[in-house]
């Protein structure tokens, strides 16, 4: 399994810190990992989801690798698996 989560660092809705959900090997591991995790599929975007400081912990004992926002970028780009924004 290759879901990445980088720590909880950027502010965001209700107060919380957010941190970013990646896979570097497919996203439809992405999408099952975030499924068993109980994240709504609202909160995907391009090539990640967004989660609350309150899952972290549980997406680490569930398997997620624990890295920098630094490295989770720099392998979901290696994967081929990002997707910027478009601009318009």
């Amino acid at each position: 399994m290759s879901v990445l989560i980088d720590p909880p660092n950027w502010p965001g809705p209700r107060g919380l810190l957010w941190s970013h959900l990646v896979s570097d090997s497919s996203v439809e591991e992405l999408h099952a990992f975030a499924a068993l995790l109980g994240v709504p599929p609202r909160a995907f975007d391009r090539d990640h989801y967004d989660v609350p400081e309150t899952v972290y912990e549980r997406a680490v004992a569930l398997g997620a690798e624990a890295v920098s926002s630094r490295e989770l970028v720099a392998r979901l780009i290696s994967s081929g698996l990002r997707r910027r924004k478009t601009r318009s």
